[in-house]
């Protein structure tokens, strides 16, 4: 987490989180102009943070692979620890002029963390979870007994998603529904947008309208 990459408004009290990999970091400008013109703002700052290894790193606890050969080691734990660490200052350095928001979202693997982050901590406001891999072993039932903090969420997925012959992946159109249904009820504001598409068509798009999103809900508050 050392290579941490700051887009936008270096001094914009609202603060855009999200883990990357290297092909993200390397569209992040779309992502960015495609959250100004979706948002209408650019009062906003986005941290991206790489990780080494996207299935170990981001995962929230160990599970078989479901789809090549690599197993999900569940570092999530410690990625979102080294997340803080690199949060702490920039919220000190804030405190004190105006209040900081905290926005974290991501993509497929880096939707489900920051689902699963607003459950250990209240620090994130809002959750912008494009496409999450919402079939991730176990996810629904932990949301069951493990509620979201944050205080609203955006969830997104393609149509055509959970058309694939994996059978752990073909569950991921119920599974979002249902943590929809869980969000919802604990009174959490909380959308579901369905985009066209599989899992791998315009995630800067995705991902941008997630953020946007959130934005526009929280200067609604």
């Amino acid at each position: 987490m050392q290579n941490t990459k700051l887009f936008g408004d270096l001094n914009s009290n609202n603060i855009l989180i999200q883990a990357t990999d290297q092909r993200e970091l390397d569209n992040m400008e779309m992502e960015v102009r495609l959250i100004r013109e979706l948002s209408g703002t650019e009062d906003f700052q986005l941290i991206c943070v790489p990780v080494q290894d996207w299935n170990a790193d981001l995962s929230p606890w160990p599970a078989p692979a479901v789809f090549a050969k690599q197993d999900f080691a569940g570092s999530a734990e410690e990625t979102l620890g080294n997340l803080l660490k690199i949060l702490n200052p920039i919220i000190s350095q804030k405190l004190g002029r105006e209040e900081v928001s905290l926005l974290i979202g991501g993509y497929s693997l880096a939707a489900l963390f920051a689902l699963w982050a607003a459950t250990k901590t209240d620090l994130f406001q809002g959750v912008a979870a494009a496409s999450p891999s919402a079939w991730f072993p176990g996810f629904t039932e932990y949301l069951q007994s493990n509620p979201i903090k944050a205080g609203f969420v955006y969830l997104s997925l393609g149509d055509k998603e959970h058309k694939t012959k994996n059978p752990v992946m073909a569950t991921v159109k119920d599974s979002i529904q249902q943590i929809e249904t869980m969000i919802r009820a604990r009174d959490i504001p909380c959308v579901l947008e369905w985009n066209q598409g599989n899992h791998f068509q315009e995630p800067e798009l995705r991902t941008a309208k997630g953020f946007a999103w959130i934005l526009k809900r929280k200067a609604q508050k």
